[in-house]
């Protein structure tokens, strides 16, 4: 009897769960749960979309998955810190949240991990990451998030998909292979000098060898360049560049151009790191009209930045704010799993950042909404 008790106290497991029940996923997710914010957002710009879709698929023939559950899909990959498109497909079985942020239910069986590659050129071709990831931010400008005076520019770097093993002289013909270990050789570098005009990748020619700073050692890299607005800290352009060929200065004064010309936005000022303390982006933001509040590096003087820029309040206030940047870039690599590309060259690498960007504005945007957590009376 007493042992009966003890069993029942602690609980136990039904040896005869139950085999039919009336469920939906939306029941499994909390009410409060931050993808209840999001959701809506993604499915009123995939809606705007929808013209684009329509023209991308061929109205005849099998029918294909919806290009929504796709793209909802990329962003579930960024938001979760799923590793793999192979993982994601596995988990999306058995996954309630995920099935609900996709509306599929219990039933409707999932996707195979290559249903993605087989899109993918698609989705290049009709450029549908970029659209995607403008029409997040025009959503977070209608709603008055987004400042349209205030910016902030940095760069940091995106390892390739390739090893340095495959970065080789581009006049060296491929020796033997090891029959002992053919898919991952030794190699020897020892005194051999490689740079990027004598050396290049064999499995990413696009990628470059590079290091962001002193003392570091270098990577095969792609170069990762932001334009954030300083009132929320959104994420407002994204490009990836080559690492050697397309330097920050460059990428940033053609990210501010583009504010002017396509979206019809005129910066007031732009603040940014020592690394942008130089004559061609101090002068290039003078002669667009945009005021440079750049750190500035000790026994260097650049006409265009003197002390009637950096002794304004203004100017204090634009350099305190620029280090929110780098909260962009660390959710982005860690969260986001873009410390790394999953895939080859520029355009590919381009296409995966625009929706990790997109996936970071997002988690913003769904803050914003649901506005300062509540807080509790001490009791």
């Amino acid at each position: 009897m007493e042992l009966v008790r003890q069993r029942w106290m602690r609980g136990a497991a039904k040896s005869e769960p139950e085999f039919l029940a009336l469920f939906s996923p939306n029941q499994a997710v909390p009410k409060d749960h931050p993808l209840r914010v999001i959701k809506p957002i993604v499915d009123e710009i995939l809606g705007n979309l929808s013209p684009l879709f329509d023209d991308m698929y061929a109205a005849e023939g099998r029918p294909s998955i919806p290009p929504e559950r796709l793209l909802k899909a990329q962003l579930l990959i960024a938001l979760y810190s799923v590793r793999s498109r192979n993982l994601f497909a596995e988990q999306l079985n058995y996954n309630l949240l995920f099935r609900w942020f996709l509306d599929m239910d219990l039933t409707e069986p999932g996707f195979d991990d290559s249903t993605f590659s087989k899109n993918q050129e698609r989705l290049l071709r009709h450029a549908v990451a970029n659209l995607f990831f403008h029409e997040v931010v025009e959503h977070a400008r209608l709603q008055k998030y987004v400042s349209d005076d205030h910016f902030t520019v940095d760069g940091t770097l995106i390892e390739a998909w390739a090893s340095l093993k495959s970065f080789k002289s581009k006049t060296q013909q491929d020796g033997p292979k090891d029959p002992h270990d053919p898919g991952n050789p030794t190699v020897d570098f020892h005194g051999e000098k490689r740079s990027n005009q004598t050396h290049q990748s064999s499995t990413d020619p696009e990628a470059r060898l590079s290091k962001k700073s002193r003392g570091k050692e270098a990577k095969l890299c792609f170069g990762a360049h932001v334009l954030m607005e300083n009132r929320h800290g959104l994420c407002v352009d994204f490009r990836v560049e080559s690492a050697t060929e397309v330097t920050e200065t460059k990428a940033s004064l053609q990210m501010l151009a583009e504010q002017k010309e396509v979206f019809a936005v005129e910066p007031h000022s732009v603040g940014a790191d020592k690394g942008y303390h130089n004559k061609e982006f101090v002068q290039g933001c003078r002669a667009a009209g945009i005021i440079p509040h750049v750190a500035q590096q000790k026994n260097r003087k650049v006409a265009g930045l003197d002390g009637r820029t950096t002794a304004t309040p203004e100017y204090a206030t634009s350099q305190k704010v620029r280090k929110r940047v780098e909260e962009i870039f660390g959710w982005m690599k860690t969260v986001g799993g873009f410390r790394k590309s999953r895939v080859l060259g520029i355009h590919r690498t381009q296409m995966e950042g625009y929706w990790v960007a997109a996936a970071y504005n997002l988690v913003r945007l769904g803050r914003l909404v649901a506005g300062p957590p509540r807080r509790v009376r001490p009791t």
